[in-house]
C-alpha cells in the first residue's frame, strides 16, 4: 500500500481532558474537516497522532512555515532519469489514497498557498493540479485538520475569515494540573512529587505571559524537563535548560523564572 509508511503502527499515549475524541469521531465519520486551536505544546499533534491510530488511518504530516508555496503541497514536475514526472506532494497524496493530512501552525503559511484547501474543506471536495490540468476527487477516507495557534495571531499572521469558516474547531489548552502531573509522569518516568514541582512551575510562568513572556512553559517543556531529571540531572538545571533559557534572552526574565524555580523545588 502506497501510504503503509504513514500509518501509526503503536498507540501514541493521549489523556483526554473532554470529550474531543468523540468529537472528532463524528466529524470524522461525517468527512469534516477539523481545526485544532490551542496553545504550543498543549497536545494538538498528539491528540490528532492518537486519533489516526484509533481511526487505523494514515496520517499526513506538514509542517507549515512562511517560504511554503502550493507546489510544496499539491506537487510538481521534477527531472529524473526517465525525463520530467510529475511527483504528488503531501496534500495531494492523502486525497488521492484516502489518509488524515495535518497541516501543522496553518497560520505560518502565506496566504496565497492556504486558499489551495477551500475546494477540499467544503462538500466539493475536489483538488485542483493546474499543472496537470487534473481535478482529484478526494478519496472517501481522506479528511484536513489544521492546527492553528491563537496566541500568535496578528494582522500579518492569521487566517482568513474564508477558511476559519469552512472547519469544525476543538479548543485546546494546558490541562489542569492533576492531569498534567499525570501527562508528565507518564511520559517520562519521574516520581509524582517531582511532576507536581513541574506543574507548580509552569503555573507560575503561564502567568507572566503577556507581562515579559510571549509564552509560559508548555506540558511539552515539562515533559522534556522530566526526562533530564529521570536521567539524573538535578532539578533546578533541568528546569534552567529546558524552562528558562529557551523561552526568554532578557536577563531579568530569566533571573525571575529563576526565582520561581528555586520558589517552587
Amino acid at each position: 500500500m502506497i501510504l503503509d509508511a504513514y500509518m501509526i503502527a503503536r498507540e501514541p499515549y493521549y489523556r483526554p481532558v473532554g470529550k474531543e475524541i468523540e468529537l472528532f469521531e463524528a466529524a470524522y465519520a461525517a468527512r469534516m474537516p477539523v481545526m485544532l486551536k490551542g496553545p504550543t505544546g498543549c497536545g494538538k499533534t498528539r491528540f490528532i497522532e492518537h486519533m489516526a491510530w484509533r481511526l487505523r488511518i494514515p496520517l499526513i504530516t506538514v509542517a507549515c512555515h512562511e517560504d511554503m508555496t502550493a507546489s510544496d503541497l499539491v506537487g510538481r514536475y521534477l527531472l529524473d532519469a526517465e525525463g520530467t514526472v510529475w511527483h504528488d506532494g503531501p496534500l495531494t497524496l492523502a486525497v488521492r489514497h484516502g489518509a488524515i493530512c495535518y497541516l501543522d501552525e496553518i497560520v505560518e503559511a502565506r496566504q496565497d498557498t492556504t486558499v489551495v484547501i477551500h475546494p477540499l474543506s467544503d462538500d466539493r471536495r475536489i483538488l485542483p493540479l493546474e499543472k496537470k490540468n487534473e481535478l482529484i476527487q478526494a478519496h472517501p477516507d481522506f479528511q484536513l485538520v489544521i492546527s492553528y495557534n491563537p496566541g500568535y495571531q496578528s494582522v500579518i499572521k492569521d487566517l482568513k475569515e474564508s477558511t476559519k469558516q469552512r472547519f469544525a474547531a476543538l479548543d485546546f489548552s494546558y490541562p489542569d494540573p492533576v492531569v498534567e502531573a499525570e501527562i508528565v509522569r507518564h511520559e517520562s518516568g519521574v516520581e509524582p512529587r517531582t511532576a507536581e514541582i513541574l506543574v507548580r512551575i509552569a503555573e507560575r510562568t503561564r502567568n507572566l505571559k503577556g507581562h515579559g513572556l510571549d509564552e509560559g512553559a508548555s506540558t511539552r517543556m515539562l515533559v522534556q524537563a522530566a526526562r533530564l531529571v529521570s536521567k539524573s540531572v538535578p532539578l533546578v538545571d533541568a528546569c534552567e535548560v529546558v524552562l528558562v533559557l529557551p523561552i526568554t534572552d532578557d536577563r531579568d526574565m530569566r533571573d525571575a523564572l529563576s526565582e520561581v524555580i528555586h520558589a517552587c523545588v
